[in-house]
């Protein structure tokens, strides 16, 4: 379906209460149409997502991530927060912890960290 949505039909026998509804839905299938039942759709749009590291981040580690992903160093983060730089130093440390971002001398963990927070 992710490939070719085209022609598609997915129905729960229990939600056709009437023939007419299933030969429509036989018709809008055959000219390249798709049928979904709304009772499926409503589940995938209900369904628990996975939670992103992102989102169990406290807010103000949350805000502070925010800042760095505008491209503000450390010193204008604190100032913009009106909080010392050792405060900031504290939480990006805990923000890189959370998501996984361990320190080694390859990876730009400031970097990781913006990307984890656009893909959240």
């Amino acid at each position: 379906m992710a490939q070719n949505a085209g022609g598609f039909g997915y129905l729960l026998k229990e939600s056709l209460a009437e023939i007419g509804d299933l030969a429509e839905a036989i018709r809008r299938i055959g000219t390249g149409g798709s049928v979904i039942d709304p009772t499926v759709v409503a589940c995938l749009l209900h369904r628990n997502r996975a939670t992103a590291p992102v989102d169990t981040l406290p807010h103000r580690e949350h805000e502070i991530l925010a800042l760095i992903a505008e491209g503000r160093s450390n010193e204008a983060t604190a100032r913009h927060l009106t909080v010392s730089g050792k405060t900031v130093e504290t939480h990006v440390r805990n923000v890189f912890s959370k998501l996984g971002l361990e320190s080694n001398i390859v990876d730009h963990r400031r970097v990781l960290a913006v990307l984890t927070y656009l893909r959240a």
